[in-house]
């Protein structure tokens, strides 16, 4: 298949360099470079696992959390406020 790509100077200095190494012909250099780079991803990637730990049992009532963490936030607001002054 024939298409048009625009490669990164980088990239072509790296191709280059792979053409000199090997002897083989850009298009080889570029395909090789290409496959390898997607076979790569393919096993690479793994489901997500978030880090869990085990903190006990709670030893505030969580059942008005958001509203403990409002009261804090103004407390530290007013706080700040009042050191400005």
């Amino acid at each position: 298949m024939r298409t048009t790509v625009t490669l990164d100077l980088d990239v072509v200095a790296l191709l280059r360099k792979q053409m000199r190494q090997s002897g083989e012909p850009f298009k080889q250099v570029l395909n090789n470079a290409v496959r390898a780079g997607l076979l790569s991803q393919q096993g690479a990637r793994r489901p997500y696992q978030p880090l869990a730990f085990d903190m006990g049992k709670p030893t505030v009532d969580l059942t008005k959390a958001s509203s403990l963490a409002a009261e804090l936030e103004d407390e530290e607001s007013i706080r700040q406020l009042r050191r400005v002054r």
